[in-house]
């Protein structure tokens, strides 16, 4: 998550990149673009705004030696030598060419840009841009001909939002340079970040939680749903959240304790966690510090609603995780031969 109330623009060239399976080609800029006033306005927010909402970051991998990948080495000297941001700036787009190993990668601008000024954590620092415009609009131009304004369509970039982005912060670690990256088109997620950026999420508190929250969601969609029931599978993810809220740190031991009553849901939850371990790659640590805010994203994204397909909904409170235990009841109707729900309440509100 990053701060662009002091950042600025350095350096900024646009190039294009082709697809080496459907014939076209690069084509490369010489020359830095020099922005007026309203454009650099324009442009400014929209290349920051979709890294100041995200938590997890980033480190550069490569199987042998971190210093031969690409994107590492072209950061690194962009950052150590300012006189060669336009040549490192055509090796990059170069190598996004090389990458597109399929006719469906689509081509498009490459923007490259130098910042300064931004701020990550309690650190100011510059850091270097990579944007990918695939996708164009239609807007409509108006122009006056022969006393008479007229009307006719052309295709501009969007200012909503980019398609793909990555901020590499001119920062390090033990792991290496804190990298940002954004992918609004997942059709082909692994091109950009396994091929072009060869990146791995950080070994940190946001990693952890985030991979230990897609697990608890995947059971219980995967175990829970399936087998108990969208109420079972609810409750579990209220509780979940609800854990990690109260937990400054999480034992994997102690979350399968209060979790669970029963001894073969805790059998299940260790069978599916080693499946999703062997399906990710990934090792989920057995303790970890909480990251507080990757639990506040990931609550917004559960969904806790029961649909049934009697057009009836029961939407359940995630902050009141005993609520579905304690007032809600399943069970089967032998005349109908229809499964019910039954809820209890006080008063309506």
């Amino acid at each position: 998550m990053i701060s662009r109330k002091n950042a600025s623009i350095s350096k900024f060239i646009i190039h294009k990149v082709g697809n080496k399976f459907n014939d076209t080609k690069n084509a490369f800029s010489d020359k830095l673009v020099d922005f007026d006033e309203a454009s650099y306005d324009l442009m400014l927010p929209f290349l920051l705004r979709p890294f100041g909402s995200l938590v997890q970051s980033h480190r550069f991998n490569h199987h042998a030696n971190i210093a031969l990948n690409e994107i590492n080495s072209y950061a690194a000297q962009i950052f150590n030598e300012d006189e060669a941001f336009v040549e490192v700036s055509k090796h990059i787009v170069t190598h996004l060419y090389e990458q597109s190993t399929s006719a469906q990668i689509k081509t498009g601008d490459v923007l490259i840009v130098m910042f300064e000024g931004i701020e990550f954590g309690d650190m100011t620092t510059n850091a270097i841009g990579i944007f990918k415009i695939e996708n164009k609009v239609n807007f409509f131009q108006t122009y006056l001909e022969n006393n008479s304004y007229d009307v006719l369509v052309q295709k501009g970039i969007s200012s909503k939002k980019i398609d793909k982005g990555c901020l590499i912060l001119n920062q390090n670690d033990t792991e290496g340079n804190i990298v940002l990256s954004v992918d609004n088109n997942g059709y082909d997620a692994q091109y950009w970040t396994n091929q072009f950026l060869n990146i791995k999420y950080a070994d940190d508190a946001n990693n952890h939680t985030q991979q230990y929250i897609e697990l608890c969601k995947e059971f219980s969609t995967e175990v829970l749903k399936t087998s108990y029931g969208a109420q079972k599978q609810n409750t579990f993810l209220a509780k979940t959240i609800d854990f990690f809220k109260e937990n400054e740190v999480v034992n994997v031991e102690r979350f399968k304790e209060e979790l669970f009553e029963e001894e073969k849901q805790i059998r299940e939850f260790e069978d599916y966690k080693k499946e999703f371990e062997g399906e990710q790659n990934i090792v989920i640590r057995n303790q970890f510090d909480v990251a507080e805010k990757v639990v506040t994203k990931e609550k917004r994204k559960i969904k806790t609603d029961i649909k049934l397909d009697t057009n009836i909904q029961i939407k359940l409170d995630i902050d009141a995780p005993d609520a579905s235990a304690e007032y809600l009841e399943r069970g089967y109707d032998n005349e109908k031969k229809m499964h019910f729900y039954k809820v209890f309440f006080n008063a309506e509100a």
